[in-house]
């Protein structure tokens, strides 16, 4: 049986942040996750999340100026000290929040950039942060995104980011599964899962979805989750489906999807 974790990022904007939480539990959702959480204190956070029972499934590693439009900084030249002081930081919230995944944003790269040397730099900020991450038996992700929803964004397909993992050859490197990106970009989201999920190295660390193409509810739209979740069943994924998805109106209202997977 899948298992889910509400996005509390995209989910229940109808409440401020922190109340987020008792929303989701109170949905059913035993795990959530969401982009960012340094705006509060980790103890804040862990506070509401045992209050209500659930459990953090992932967050993002700091991306740079999220509000200038940054989207990771680990592909940049230049930026490789305070792409270091975000891992950390992100680690000192992973260890008090109890997720055992945190996802790096790659960054963009534009025409003129050199594509060879943000490559170099990218794999060297990714082997620190996986070797800083295996101290504390985490996971470092990296998650192809669509140019449609993000152009230039340095990563785009399944394949590439498994082969930087293999590359690498750190088990604590992994590729977040997003079927919503992964549809845009390539399609044949059964056959990918096939071939990666149980890659010796690399491999599918965590997975996320949303309805294709407007990213609301996984029941609108062109795939067919339903038959990906007892494909899933099948694989013997264990972990969380995050639900990384845009609702179309009030979030409960949305939630019939969910209620046989209660």
């Amino acid at each position: 049986m899948p298992k889910f974790a509400a996005n509390l990022s995209m989910m229940y904007q109808e409440f401020d942040f922190l109340d987020r939480f008792q929303a989701a539990a109170n949905d059913g959702f035993k795990a959530v996750e969401f982009l960012f959480p340094y705006e509060y204190p980790a103890q804040v956070i862990r506070d509401k999340l045992d209050k209500f029972g659930l459990q953090q499934a992932l967050f993002n590693a700091p991306p740079g100026d999220w509000a200038a439009g940054e989207r990771g900084i680990a592909s940049l030249p230049g930026r490789e000290e305070e792409f270091k002081r975000s891992i950390d930081l992100a680690l000192q919230y992973a260890k008090i929040l109890g997720n055992r995944h945190i996802h790096v944003m790659a960054g963009f790269l534009s025409q003129d950039q050199d594509v060879e040397k943000h490559r170099a730099v990218y794999l060297s900020n990714l082997a620190y942060a996986a070797l800083m991450a295996s101290r504390e038996e985490i996971t470092i992700l990296i998650e192809p995104i669509n140019t449609r929803d993000m152009p230039g964004y340095f990563l785009n397909y399944q394949h590439d980011a498994q082969r930087i993992c293999e590359e690498l050859g750190n088990s604590y490197l992994q590729v977040q599964f997003d079927m919503y990106h992964c549809q845009i970009m390539e399609g044949d989201i059964a056959m990918k899962l096939r071939r990666d999920i149980s890659r010796p190295i690399g491999g599918i660390g965590h997975i996320q979805i949303a309805g294709v193409p407007t990213r609301h509810e996984p029941s609108d739209g062109e795939v067919n989750y339903p038959y990906l979740f007892t494909l899933l069943d099948e694989l013997g994924y264990a972990g969380w489906i995050g639900c990384e998805y845009r609702p179309k109106a009030g979030t409960s209202d949305g939630l019939g999807w969910l209620k046989p997977y209660l």
